[in-house]
């Protein structure tokens, strides 16, 4: 077998892959319509699979079309280059004025379309602060602020996607609203636990079961502070979002990739390494120092024998955990939930020998830090105690981008321009 740092990060390697636009999204295509096709899109993901479809779009079928990714997450190559669909670039996790301006344009593009025509939305995860119109009675800033606190209280993604979507002119299917009569199909790219498309970017072009009070309940549950006449609108149901579509076609979606489809094609590359994987699910969620202490105890129980494991194996897991930021914090650290997950399961493994470990964020950022995630080896935590680094007080802080720095194991890939969410790996020799 190759070295297990090496063996971690070929794994990771093989689960990005299988999640790329370039190599999959071209059999999830309709054929052209008979009138005009308008792409829109909007996510981590989405300037690669605009470009994906361009280049499989047939030269001589009309084309055109906007979407909006994050800031340097367009393909740079100069063969990569889109020439009949827009790319813009904006803010993420927190929007900006590009933002607003993407979404103003994309509903523009749709609308006075007529039946003959098609819609193609490409959708992937950080789609909802790409693509950010606040309803009336909501500015920019106040949406800034509200969209903060919902990313730092410890809300779960479909928590914090309900309140967005019903403060927003383009989500929870509003997008696909303003496209009827045109037949509107949606291609996405999960990167939501249990994949389910009114989440992913909080469904822009879908119909969805979310209420104006489930988003109060969101709201008052976490102590979001929201203007009056917003509380007022939602509390009147004025803000309520389509339960239903007009489009005779009614709802198609296509999810190209998803975490499961990424754990699957690591499952079967580690087994032609000799090493037997067990996937223990795709929809991880909560405190990342939480699933970092029930992996960690899964570990030691395998290495140990126990539990019906085969040892060597790897432990693969996805979802999407959480790091709440309250006022029990030191300090203000950098990092992301991938990182934290691999600081707690250094603290609960204790050195524990043969097992190493790996998480990583598939967009190849990990929060906002300039790292997809980081490595756990059986010496990690005596090379910080070398080092003079305190994993507590780096707990404490929230700080595992530095730790894992200047121990040298963070995991650097830059954007990815792919996203199928967190993404963990458990190597028991």
């Amino acid at each position: 077998m190759i070295e297990p740092v090496d063996f971690l990060k070929e794994l990771f390697r093989v689960a990005v892959d299988r999640a790329l636009a370039q190599t999959h999204l071209a059999s999830f295509l309709p054929a052209p319509p008979k009138g005009r096709t308008v792409v829109v899109g909007a996510g981590k993901a989405s300037a690669a699979m605009a470009l994906a479809l361009e280049a499989s779009w047939p030269r001589h079928a009309e084309l055109s079309g906007l979407v909006v990714t994050r800031y340097g997450h367009v393909p740079s190559a100069n063969s990569m280059q889109t020439s009949r669909i827009e790319i813009m670039q904006a803010s993420h996790p927190v929007p900006d004025e590009m933002s607003v301006l993407a979404a103003s344009k994309m509903l523009k593009k749709v609308q006075g379309l007529s039946d003959q025509d098609l819609v193609i939305a490409l959708i992937s995860g950080g789609g909802s602060s790409l693509m950010t119109l606040p309803c009336e009675g909501l500015t920019l800033q106040e949406k800034q602020k509200i969209n903060q606190a919902l990313l730092n209280c410890g809300a779960s993604i479909d928590q914090i996607n309900c309140v967005r979507k019903h403060l927003s002119q383009v989500k929870g299917g509003r997008l696909a609203m303003a496209a009827f009569p045109a037949k509107v199909i949606t291609i996405c790219i999960s990167d939501v636990p249990g994949d389910d498309p009114q989440t992913i970017a909080s469904g822009p072009t879908l119909a969805d079961t979310s209420s104006c009070s489930d988003a109060l309940a969101v709201i008052d549950q976490f102590g979001i502070e929201i203007p009056q006449v917003v509380r007022d609108r939602l509390q009147s149901a004025e803000l309520e979002t389509p339960k239903t579509m007009p489009h005779v076609s009614g709802t198609d979606v296509r999810i190209m990739a998803s975490a499961s489809d990424s754990l699957r094609a690591a499952a079967s590359w580690a087994k032609a390494q000799g090493i037997e994987p067990y996937i223990l699910g795709d929809d991880f969620q909560g405190e990342s120092s939480s699933v970092a202490s029930f992996h960690a105890s899964l570990a030691k129980s395998v290495f140990r024998g126990l539990g019906g494991f085969s040892r060597p194996c790897v432990l693969l897991s996805g979802g999407e955990t959480t790091v709440t930021l309250g006022g029990t914090t030191k300090g203000k650290g950098q990092g992301g939930r991938s990182s934290e997950f691999c600081l707690s399961l250094t603290q609960a493994l204790q050195g524990c020998e043969n097992v190493w470990a790996l998480s990583a964020d598939t967009d190849g950022i990990d929060g906002v830090s300039e790292s997809a995630g980081a490595i756990v080896t059986p010496t990690t935590l005596a090379r910080a105690s070398a080092l003079g680094l305190d994993i507590k007080d780096h707990l404490a802080r929230h700080d595992s981008f530095d730790f894992f720095n200047r121990l040298g194991d963070l995991v650097t890939t830059g954007p990815t321009f792919t996203n199928v969410n967190d993404f963990r790996a458990l190597l028991i020799l």
